[in-house]
């Protein structure tokens, strides 16, 4: 019989440092111990979440009073899907950097623009994570989950799970009880390397020629040390990465901006990344996704900006930090804080993509 932990601190298990205790604490390895966690919830008639790698997560002071449900679940395979494809199955508890270097390190396409991302591969397709110009629903193939309430196993396409910017059929109500246990991989043996985004673009042509050479090595290598550049170093900083989500604006609030801001960068959403929203008249007009960090650099002048314990980060202002005993208060505070600030000068809502527990 799997038997829980109690009153274990939050804290230790984010990278934020922040986070008070959890009644309960379960670390389940496979889909039987997950089943009889979910079950000791449902008997308890207790809240229960589901742990990854803590990385995109803000606990509460007070804890969480329910079932904290650790996700264990290793194992990956790389199977042969053709001449030119490779199918990849990795379990939902299995650290997302380290799949990702084995599958670089193979010699497969797919997943290289995706490095340093911190996490789990069960995180991975429920925020949809992107980077340097990949998203990970394009080499995704299905998501196996389980159903909390029932204990059912059930394989959701690529379709199925309704992947957005930062969002995804596993964020909505319909979603949250489904738990991710594995997650299926389509990648290539061989394919044209993306190196469009401007900060990989910059890392090439700035290279010394010797080092410009394009392989899934060195792009790899080149996204982890552009993000050593902008982001803080999970060992020393408490943090949970990117705090705020790039915001998705009309076109039409895009374009009265750039009047106002002429070198805010913008980037028009193609129809499978809900790039359109129906207007008050049910006619569809495009959308845009602008860079948050460009507008609290420039146009709020935030970065760096520090309030007590909590800041944003000098290098990469879309990312808080925690500087030493922050509250979760004290990270909501700054929150707060800087939404208004952008809301008043530019008209634009934040919206966090930390998720809250």
């Amino acid at each position: 019989m799997l038997n829980p932990e109690e009153n274990i601190e939050l804290k230790n298990f984010t990278t934020f440092k922040i986070g008070g205790p959890a009644r309960y604490f379960f670390r389940v390895r496979n889909l039987d111990e997950a089943r009889e966690a979910f079950g000791f919830a449902r008997l308890k008639r207790l809240p229960h979440f589901v742990l990854g790698g803590g990385s995109n997560l803000l606990a509460s002071d007070e804890g969480f009073h329910g079932v904290i449900i650790k996700n264990e679940l290793f194992g990956v395979s790389f199977t042969e899907a053709g001449d030119e494809e490779v199918e990849a199955v990795a379990g939902a508890g299995e650290n997302w950097d380290a799949f990702v270097a084995e599958s670089v390190r193979r010699g497969f396409y797919g997943l290289e623009n995706l490095s340093g991302i911190p996490g789990t591969v069960g995180a991975a397709p429920i925020q949809n994570i992107g980077a340097y110009g990949a998203e990970v629903k394009d080499a995704i193939v299905s998501v196996e989950a389980i159903d909390s309430r029932t204990g059912a196993l059930k394989a959701f396409t690529n379709a199925d799970c309704r992947f957005a910017y930062r969002d995804s059929f596993f964020k909505t109500p319909e979603g949250k009880p489904f738990i991710v246990t594995a997650v299926r991989f389509r990648l290539k043996k061989s394919g044209v390397l993306n190196t469009e985004y401007k900060d990989l673009k910059n890392h090439f042509a700035s290279a010394p020629k010797k080092n410009r050479a394009l392989t899934l090595k060195t792009v790899r290598q080149a996204v982890l040390e552009i993000r050593r550049g902008k982001f803080p170093d999970l060992e020393t900083c408490g943090t949970a990465g990117s705090f705020f989500k790039n915001p998705i604006i009309s076109r039409q609030q895009f374009d009265d901006l750039k009047k106002q801001f002429p070198d805010l960068p913008g980037f028009p959403l193609d129809a499978d990344s809900r790039g359109f929203q129906a207007d008050s008249r049910g006619k569809n007009t495009p959308r845009v996704k602008v860079s948050l960090a460009w507008i609290l650099d420039n146009v709020c002048e935030l970065k760096g900006y520090q309030k007590g314990s909590m800041a944003l980060f000098e290098r990469q202002p879309i990312v808080a930090v925690n500087t030493g005993g922050a509250s979760a208060e004290d990270a909501k505070r700054l929150a707060q804080e800087v939404a208004a600030r952008v809301k008043e000068k530019t008209g634009i809502e934040v919206e966090w993509e930390v998720e809250r527990l």
